[in-house]
């Protein structure tokens, strides 16, 4: 191959290599399809879709911590999954038939009802993972007390 052939087989081609930034395409279709998880402001587009509690029990939606913290930090997913394990406040959705009845063991009356915030131990309850995060199952007993914002008491991270 001569040089002039050589020069015009490159000038010929005009292709400019694409230039691909790591994982933005996958980033891109993952931004697509992430699920917006479930709080009590969304939880009532679902709550005949989410189990029913039996007997004595209440059905309670865990408190979700923020994404970003008060400075602008994003708060990795990782820590986010572990605080809603172990976290102690929760929203009431649903409560069983015969929640708060017994009035040997309720005697001023129900602890709480639906829609209030609620606290009670670290790791209460049966866990049920649904479609954007997890629902608990308490027994009526295991309340500890109510609360008016959940963003008052300190959820370490």
């Amino acid at each position: 191959m001569s040089k002039a052939e050589t020069t015009s087989s490159m000038s010929t081609s005009t292709e400019v290599p694409k230039t691909r930034m790591a994982l933005e395409e996958k980033y891109k279709d993952m931004g697509s399809t992430t699920k917006k998880s479930v709080d009590e402001t969304n939880v009532a587009d679902i709550k005949d879709e989410l189990p029913t509690p039996s007997g004595w029990r209440l059905l309670v939606l865990p408190f979700t911590p923020k994404e970003k913290s008060k400075g602008g930090i994003l708060i990795a997913q990782e820590t986010l999954d572990r605080l809603r394990i172990a976290v102690n406040c929760g929203y009431v959705i649903k409560m069983g038939p015969l929640a708060y009845k017994d009035k040997e063991k309720f005697e001023t009356g129900p602890w709480c009802k639906e829609g209030d915030w609620v606290i009670f131990a670290r790791y209460a309850g049966s866990r049920l993972p649904i479609e954007g995060g997890e629902v608990r199952i308490l027994n009526d007993d295991e309340v500890l007390g109510t609360i008016k914002n959940p963003e008052s008491v300190l959820h370490h991270i």
